[in-house]
């Protein structure tokens, strides 16, 4: 029986690594763009670099993509531990047990970041460590979540932005968990979650102290050797996104 449960207790956390693997901004973005995101801007695959290649559409399609990806790993982790939640386990195991939603999130975040569908280079984690939140947690995730989008509106570093968000949802778990009762797996995640993410935005941080930081909205340039045939995707990409301005713009004038 104890065996059984630690199987399903691995199968969770590996089903919500390969869940974040999925490789969400590669693909929407070939979709959108016909490029390879990864090739532009900063080389990941994050909502931030879609937004720069692929427009708005696709990016508003990335983050929630990405956000489901932390809570489903929550959701997948829950119902394979279904049931198992006994009193005569013993503690050692249901401490297990309880963490393992937290740390199939992180898992997520982690594939993510290091997506074995990509040969471990991916994102930075951000969208899906909110999703993560969302499902623990949602009064956090809407909290910390709105630090990210007031840092990013006040600064329009997306970076700086995510960072606060991440650091806020720690300080709200502290005192939530240490004296409001909130599950001490919630701060587990928010921990090492918000540690995650200033971890991978350690360039940004670098060329934010440099002031050389790219500001939310602009333009994403070639991080690799372009090709004749990426260089003809890229030129329709671009009419295509200017017609589709056009068409909506006349809409709303004879509308």
């Amino acid at each position: 029986m104890t065996l059984a449960i630690v199987i399903k207790f691995v199968a969770a956390i590996g089903l919500g690594y390969l869940i974040g693997s999925i490789p969400f901004g590669v693909l929407i973005g070939r979709r959108f763009a016909k490029v390879d995101i990864r090739q532009f801007g900063s080389g990941k695959m994050g909502t931030t670099n879609v937004l720069r290649v692929a427009g708005k559409k696709a990016a508003a399609l990335v983050f929630i993509m990405d956000m489901l990806k932390g809570a489903i790993a929550v959701l997948a982790a829950w119902f394979i531990l279904r049931g198992e939640y006994r009193a005569d386990i013993g503690s050692a195991m249901y401490l297990m047990l309880r963490s393992a939603p937290a740390l199939a999130a992180l898992a997520a975040i982690a594939g993510h970041v290091w997506p074995v569908f990509l040969k471990f280079k991916g994102g930075r984690g951000v969208a899906t460590f909110y999703g993560g939140m969302f499902a623990l947690n949602p009064i956090v995730a809407f909290f910390s979540g709105q630090v990210f989008i007031l840092g990013t509106s006040a600064t329009r570093y997306v970076s700086l932005g995510s960072i606060a968000g991440a650091v806020a949802a720690y300080a709200i778990l502290v005192p939530l968990v240490l004296v409001g009762g909130l599950p001490w797996e919630n701060l587990l995640y928010g921990t090492v979650g918000s540690i995650a993410i200033i971890a991978t935005h350690r360039d940004n941080i670098q060329r934010l102290m440099a002031g050389k930081e790219r500001k939310l909205g602009e333009s994403a340039e070639l991080t690799l050797p372009r090709t004749e045939a990426e260089e003809h995707e890229m030129r329709k990409a671009a009419v295509t996104r200017e017609l589709a301005s056009l068409r909506w713009s006349k809409q709303n004038l004879h509308g």
